[in-house]
């Protein structure tokens, strides 16, 4: 790659296949490539750089149209998404089936206390909470601990399915970054309204990348990250089931309501900051 010289570079979601044949059409040599989780066109010449930006621009505002014949459909840039493309979003469903196999495995109390949010002992028998102290980490790791098959199940598909999207738009250190914040906002939220106990999940976490996922794209069209109506209606219509205490009552134990909550509006928050910053221009 080192003839050519990069034009413009745009999200994985994006389907550049249009643009690239007219390029085709009108004589510029390029080439598209993935580089640091976005995708790369390069030109042959420098000079030919501002006809592609120029291009691009009028493409997406509508002022140029691409008519693709049948056999010139869109080839994804990747098809199945690997683990290597979303090393964060892979390693945050490791470390819940470790926290679940905890659980599952009845391992000791002072084990599973390394990950609760507040320290917790037992006295005669029963868990004996205490304060955070100075053991920062736990505002996070309740994410990692599952109570359930169900629990760990769910949680890691949702998990994958947005955050798989999220890592290769935002680039990995970014989604270590926002998983930080929604974590520690829902967990904080769960511990607010809850008190102090047993609780943890990934769920947060799934319903922060929910509304990061459906605020950005909306000031950033760039990011086609933005869930399918039935996916919202869905995953919302679950949330509405449990804060009115539907799912518990068939048996499912108790929901962290406050966590869910917590991490929705921590994600659409973070959307909304990001999508403001990232602007509407194309680098």
């Amino acid at each position: 790659m080192t003839d050519f010289h990069p034009a413009l570079s745009v999200s994985l979601e994006e389907d550049l296949l249009p643009l690239s044949a007219l390029l085709h059409q009108r004589g510029v040599v390029h080439r598209i490539f993935e580089e640091n989780g976005q995708q790369v066109l390069a030109v042959q010449h420098t000079a030919q750089v501002p006809q592609v930006l120029s291009l691009y621009r009028a493409w997406r505002a509508g002022e140029v149209r691409i008519e693709m014949a049948g056999a010139a459909r869109r080839v994804p840039l990747q098809g199945t998404v690997s683990w290597r493309a979303c090393p964060v979003t892979f390693a945050l469903i490791l470390c819940s089936i470790a926290g679940f196999l905890l659980v599952y495995l009845q391992a000791p109390v002072e084990w599973l206390g390394y990950l609760t949010f507040t320290s917790v002992h037992v006295v005669d028998g029963k868990p004996v909470f205490d304060s955070v102290g100075s053991q920062y980490w736990r505002l996070v790791t309740p994410a990692f601990l599952h109570f359930s098959w169900l629990h760990i199940v769910f949680n890691s598909l949702w998990l994958w399915e947005l955050g798989n999207k999220v890592e290769r738009v935002m680039g990995h250190m970014n989604m270590f970054l926002l998983f930080l914040v929604i974590a520690i906002v829902s967990n904080a939220s769960q511990f607010a309204f809850g008190g102090p106990g047993l609780f943890g999940g990934m769920s947060g976490v799934v319903y922060g990348l929910l509304g990061f996922s459906w605020v950005a794209p909306m000031l950033q069209p760039a990011w086609r990250i933005q869930p399918t109506p039935t996916l919202m209606l869905v995953m919302v219509g679950w949330l509405l089931a449990c804060l009115v205490g539907l799912v518990e009552s068939l048996g499912f134990g108790a929901i962290a309501n406050a966590a869910h909550v917590g991490g929705l509006i921590c994600g659409a928050v973070m959307g909304a900051l990001f999508g403001m910053m990232s602007g509407r221009d194309v680098k």
